[in-house]
């Protein structure tokens, strides 16, 4: 099986993940299928080629270098922007005048087609874990068959966006150095900012990561969401029931409530329903955490959610 998918659907290329794999085997299987596609002349060129489906920044880099010259301009798509329930693209390539870049074109196709669209906020207490989840969880879903790809918003600025988990699995100093000076301060702009990303995205599967504190501009960004999942360690047990209280009050649907054992040596599922409970252990920086028994049961759980 390949690591990476990509077809070719009218004007559109359809890109996606498939047999997880490092990053280099990833660019070789890309590589190889654009070449194929371009030899067949499957990819033939064109005025305007549009480009759907998460991609890396390698795989993206690729695309552009084999056929940004077969086309007149290429447009990605991006969740984050347009009319709820339609596709927008952002003109990324251009080389004539009758696109330009930065230009949003938006399409007719609906995002949806009947199914919900599920917003999953991770939340709790600081130093739980929860970035930590979210990467594990995101590859656990990843390896579903048929699932949703997961799309991750980093809506808190503390620096630690979805790249630090691969960088600290290579270096963890300087991961945290990156993080550091990425780092920026959470204003009521950014929280308008993040909750217009919540607002707008209209992939099947969101994932939402924000900051550990029950505060306004949480709530601003929160309220966009659909459901919540809480995460605390042991110094936070306390605060769960201010969050739970945090959520309900959002209208949030919370269907997982976890503790983050960091010193244990397994997971514990007490309940799947109507609430997945029980702990997640040792969730550090720089591991992969995607095989542990219950990332594995919420990625299921919120799988579950988008196949209704």
């Amino acid at each position: 099986m390949t690591t990476y998918h990509i077809n070719l659907e009218g004007d559109v290329l359809k890109v996606r993940f498939g047999t997880p794999a490092n990053g280099d085997q990833v660019i070789r299987d890309a590589a190889a299928r654009l070449e194929e596609m371009v030899a067949s002349g499957e990819l033939s060129g064109g005025k305007l080629l549009k480009i759907d489906g998460p991609a890396s920044v390698a795989v993206s880099y690729l695309i552009a270098h084999k056929i940004s010259q077969l086309y007149g301009a290429i447009a990605v798509f991006d969740p984050k922007i347009g009319r709820p329930g339609y596709k927008t693209f952002i003109t990324a390539v251009s080389q004539t005048p009758a696109y330009k870049i930065g230009e949003l074109i938006e399409t007719d196709e609906p995002q949806q087609k009947g199914k919900p669209i599920i917003k999953v906020v991770l939340c709790g207490p600081p130093q739980s874990g929860k970035s930590c989840l979210r990467e594990g969880l995101k590859q656990a879903i990843s390896n579903i068959e048929g699932a949703p790809y997961p799309y991750v918003i980093t809506a808190c600025p503390d620096g630690e966006g979805a790249w630090f988990s691969d960088a600290a699995r290579r270096d963890l100093d300087l991961a945290r150095r990156l993080k550091d000076e990425y780092k920026a301060k959470f204003t009521a702009e950014f929280a308008q900012k993040a909750a217009g990303w919540v607002r707008s995205a209209s992939t099947p599967l969101n994932i939402i990561d924000v900051g550990g504190r029950m505060t306004e501009e949480n709530r601003v960004i929160m309220r966009e969401a659909t459901h919540a999942v809480i995460l605390a360690g042991d110094e936070g047990k306390e605060k769960v029931p201010l969050w739970e209280e945090f959520c309900r009050d959002l209208n949030l649907v919370i269907i997982a409530n976890l503790d983050s054992d960091y010193q244990g040596k397994e997971d514990k599922i007490d309940t799947h329903s109507p609430l997945l409970t029980g702990s997640v252990h040792s969730l550090k920086r720089g591991e992969d955490v995607s095989r542990r028994p219950m990332v594995q049961a919420l990625a299921q759980l919120l799988v579950g959610l988008c196949r209704g």
